[in-house]
């Protein structure tokens, strides 16, 4: 079954959504993210980082200052900016891609979209800052809603979800009214299941096989699978497979988007997943 084509409106251009899937190049720069934290926390190095991934293919690069990785501590609005201001500022009119930056915080987003940024990657989906889609409307941004359930320091206290996909696409309905309501344009929003993020391993598996569903909040879709606890994989080669293997099935399941760290392995993944779809 082929993906509903969508136009993504971003401040400076549109994006073409369907045609085949878009990669969107990850880049932490964080001292404690779960797959590379540390490693490019230097302006200079997160610098040269962003413009490896436009070369190796990306459609779309997301910095991220903060981690959400499992058990990660909030940090505040000043110790974000120091590590992404810096960043961004090198990054100007540098790139010819769109920057995404991964943040909850209204203040962070302000600053980011008067850098450049065009996208705000929500991974709280307006729950931790519901001001921050005031923000995407004042910039004429785009706005991912990712669903997250309850907070990275809790997470391992949650229990599993009675109906995770129900709960998903309830929360993610929700989310985009609240985003609506702040007079954000429909066409700006993209939603993003929230691949753990407060979801048991095996549910985290069961939202890839049900991906299909999301098609009936009408809205782009974008997924983050790569190198997630939930693939069980302990080896470098074992996360960059397994990584291959999700990617893949989302793509089949009707993402628009993915969201990667090997971006140049993951474009094959993506064509021949794309041939796959449009053989359908």
């Amino acid at each position: 079954m082929p993906r509903k084509r969508y136009v993504w409106k971003l401040k400076h251009r549109e994006l073409q959504l369907g045609d085949r899937t878009l990669i969107m190049g990850v880049l932490n720069i964080t001292p404690d993210s779960f797959s590379d934290g540390g490693k490019y926390l230097d302006p200079d190095r997160a610098f040269a980082r962003a413009l490896e991934l436009e070369g190796e293919g990306a459609d779309l690069i997301d910095i991220g200052a903060e981690s959400t990785r499992p058990g990660s501590a909030r940090i505040t609005e000043e110790d974000e900016l120091r590590r992404l201001v810096p960043v961004l500022r090198r990054l100007r009119g540098k790139l010819d891609i769109p920057i995404s930056v991964d943040t909850y915080k209204s203040g962070v987003a302000d600053r980011a979209l008067a850098l450049g940024a065009e996208i705000i990657n929500d991974p709280s989906a307006l729950t931790f800052d519901p001001q921050l889609a005031r923000i995407a409307v004042k910039h004429d941004a785009g706005l991912v809603l990712n669903h997250m359930r309850g907070t990275p320091e809790t997470w391992a206290k949650l229990g599993p979800l009675p109906n995770v996909m129900k709960s998903v696409i309830d929360d993610l309905s929700a989310c985009v009214h609240r985003a609506k309501l702040s007079a954000l344009d429909r066409e700006r929003i993209v939603v993003d299941p929230g691949l753990g993020f407060g979801k048991r391993k095996e549910q985290t598996a069961e939202i890839l096989a049900r991906l299909h569903e999301l098609a009936r909040l009408d809205l782009p879709v974008l997924v983050g699978p790569s190198r997630k606890g939930f693939l069980g994989q302990s080896t470098d080669a074992g996360k960059l497979f397994g990584s291959a293997a999700a990617v893949a099935a989302a793509i089949l399941g009707g993402a628009h988007i993915v969201r990667v760290h090997d971006v140049k392995e993951m474009i094959p993944v993506a064509q021949v997943a794309d041939s796959i779809l449009a053989a359908g």
